[in-house]
C-alpha cells in the first residue's frame, strides 16, 4: 500500500500548479490530461486541464489532495480549459472564454446560441492548429446560475427578452468575471491571443491584462427561429459586435 501511495503523489503533484490569485486565495491548475474528442464534422485529441479556487490558504499540493475530501466539490462546478497545439509557444493561437450553459452545450437547446459556438470554436481551433477552450463554470445565465436561469426562461416565454428577464429577477444583465480564467491563461502562455467573440467585455478584460492580439475573430451562426430576438437583444442591449463590424 505504501508504494501504492507513493506512486499515486508522484503521477498527480507533477500535474497540480498552486497559483497566486487573491489575497489569501490560490488557484490548484491540474493538467494535461489526454482527452480524444469527436464530434460529427472533427476529431481531434485534446490536452484537458482543470481548476479549482481555493479560498482557504492551502500550503502544498499534497495537502490539495486532502482537502478535495471534504470539499464536497460534487456540490459545485469545476472549470475548465481544453488546449490544443504548442499552445505555450505557438505565435499565433486562438482562444474562446466560453460561459457555461447547461442547456445549450449539452441539450443542444435552441434558445441560445452557445452550443454552436462552443463546438464551433473548437472546430476552429484544430482547424487553425493552436488554442485553447476555457469553460468557465460559474457563468450559468450570464452569472445567475442555473435555477434562475430557468426562472428567467419563464419570464421569456411571457415576452420578457433576455436582459429584461434577469432584471425582473433582480440580477445585472451579466455579472461574469474572467479574472480567474485569464490568472490561468497568464499560466499556459505568455504570448498574445486572438479571442474569439463577439462580446466587447471580453475583449477588455484579455486587453486590460495585455493579452489580446490585434485583432479578434467573430463567431455567429446557428441562427434558428427560436433564438432570433436572443441574438439581436445581445447586440442592442448587451453591446456585442454585430457580424461584419470590425472594432
Amino acid at each position: 500500500m505504501k508504494n501504492l501511495l507513493i506512486n499515486k503523489n508522484e503521477v498527480l503533484l507533477k500535474k497540480m500548479q498552486l497559483i497566486p490569485y487573491r489575497e489569501n486565495e490560490q488557484i490548484c491548475l491540474v493538467g494535461p490530461v489526454k482527452l480524444p474528442v469527436k464530434r460529427s464534422d472533427f476529431e481531434a485529441t485534446f490536452q484537458w486541464y482543470t481548476w479549482l479556487r481555493l479560498e482557504e490558504p492551502i500550503n502544498s499540493k499534497e495537502a490539495v489532495l486532502d482537502y478535495i475530501l471534504s470539499a464536497n466539490l460534487q456540490e459545485t462546478q469545476q472549470s475548465s480549459v481544453l488546449v490544443y497545439g504548442d499552445f505555450q509557444n505557438g505565435d499565433e493561437a486562438l482562444i474562446r472564454m466560453h460561459s457555461i450553459c447547461h442547456t445549450g452545450d449539452i441539450f443542444g437547446s435552441q434558445r441560445c446560441d452557445c452550443g454552436y459556438q462552443l463546438h464551433q470554436s473548437m472546430k476552429m481551433i484544430v482547424e487553425h492548429g493552436c488554442g485553447a477552450i476555457f469553460y468557465i463554470a460559474n457563468h450559468e445565465g450570464r452569472g445567475i446560475g442555473l435555477f434562475s436561469k430557468s426562472l428567467a426562461y419563464l419570464l421569456q416565454e411571457e415576452g420578457y427578452d433576455t436582459v429584461e428577464a434577469n432584471h425582473a429577477l433582480g440580477f445585472e444583465d451579466d455579472s461574469r468575471s474572467y479574472e480567474e480564467a485569464i490568472r490561468v491563461l497568464e499560466t499556459l502562455r505568455k504570448k498574445p491571443v486572438t479571442l474569439i467573440t463577439n462580446n466587447p467585455k471580453k475583449l477588455e478584460a484579455l486587453k486590460k491584462h495585455g493579452l489580446l492580439a490585434d485583432k479578434h475573430i467573430p463567431i455567429w451562426g446557428g441562427l434558428t427561429e427560436t433564438n432570433r430576438r436572443y441574438l439581436e437583444t445581445k447586440i442592442k442591449k448587451a453591446g456585442h459586435i454585430p457580424e461584419n463590424q470590425v472594432i
